[in-house]
């Protein structure tokens, strides 16, 4: 962690943005950290990671916008946490450079881009975005990509920094960014994921956890069990650790599954038989209470290692 904490600009338009950042990308790389506010540990290790990697002569931007193109019509855009300063603090502590936190008419000049909606120009991500996430939420992960294309369009990063939590995203934007060719201000733009961050229980840490009481957040801790039943059972192959997650889901309760599935890192399904050794990702999406929570966790198929 940052020993000294300092006050990072903050950046409202375009206008201020290029002020801030035009000396600072002549010293050293620009590294940004996406955000929309309600800043919490796990945004905090983010931040680290991007001072580190930006070093002492580099710089770090920390994105502070709700974005409204990837919230649906019965999604939580004004029950969304503001707490700005809170946020401002935590980026000061961390070493962040900049804080930019445009309105959302700086962002969409031309207005939030809607369904239907032919005058405006939004990222299409491709198959992948209905599945998933995108099964629950339809059209989520166009609003993801356009704004964060918008935000390499005026950070011009040489380093981005999202939440591994988040994962489907961040497989998205790394293919984004390769299939459209979106390089930084110094070179081929860099996507980093951070670890996700956990509470002492396992609960990945999240803006929406604030959202639950008691009971639900003792609930909500199911999410980390369930993957990490699939997690000790994957060396056994992938039906083992289907069935441990499983079993571990039906012994719990206050939990709503959307979907729970084991695939390739890069979401694509996993090879039918799946060889020894073949790296994957478990996905499970839940509800508890009216609280709507996600989680992942990297694990092998069928290593040689054995039981203990």
């Amino acid at each position: 962690m940052s020993t000294a904490v300092t006050t990072p600009v903050v950046a409202r338009t375009r206008a201020d943005l290029f002020a801030q950042l035009a000396p600072k990308r002549a010293a050293g790389e620009v590294v940004l950290v996406p955000t929309m506010g309600a800043l919490h540990e796990g945004h905090a290790s983010l931040v680290r990671l991007a001072r580190d990697r930006a070093g002492a002569d580099g710089a770090v931007v920390v994105s502070v916008f709700v974005n409204p193109l990837q919230f649906g019509p019965d999604e939580d855009l004004d029950r969304y946490p503001r707490t700005f300063d809170a946020d401002l603090e935590l980026c000061g502590r961390e070493g962040a450079d900049v804080v930019f936190a445009p309105t959302v008419e700086e962002m969409y000049p031309g207005g939030v881009p809607r369904d239907g909606d032919t005058a405006a120009v939004t990222v299409e991500p491709g198959p992948l975005a209905d599945e998933l996430e995108g099964r629950t939420r339809p059209g989520h992960f166009r609003g993801v990509l356009t704004v964060v294309a918008k935000l390499f369009g005026l950070v011009r990063p040489d380093v981005a920094v999202f939440g591994e939590k988040d994962y489907q995203q961040l497989v998205l934007i790394r293919q984004m960014v390769a299939d459209l060719c979106i390089s930084g201000s110094h070179g081929a733009l860099e996507i980093v994921g951070g670890p996700t961050h956990r509470e002492d229980d396992g609960l990945a840490r999240s803006s929406r956890n604030r959202y639950l009481d008691g009971d639900q957040r003792r609930q909500a801790a199911t999410l980390s069990r369930v993957l990490h039943a699939a997690l000790h059972e994957a060396p056994y192959g992938l039906d083992a650790a289907l069935d441990a997650a499983r079993g571990e889901l039906r012994a719990a309760d206050g939990v709503d599954l959307d979907y729970l599935e084991i695939r390739s890192p890069d979401l694509a399904p996993l090879p039918d038989p799946v060889p020894p050794g073949t790296p994957a990702r478990a996905l499970i999406a839940a509800r508890v209470g009216t609280t709507r929570l996600i989680d992942n966790l990297a694990l092998t198929i069928g290593s040689d290692e054995t039981r203990h």
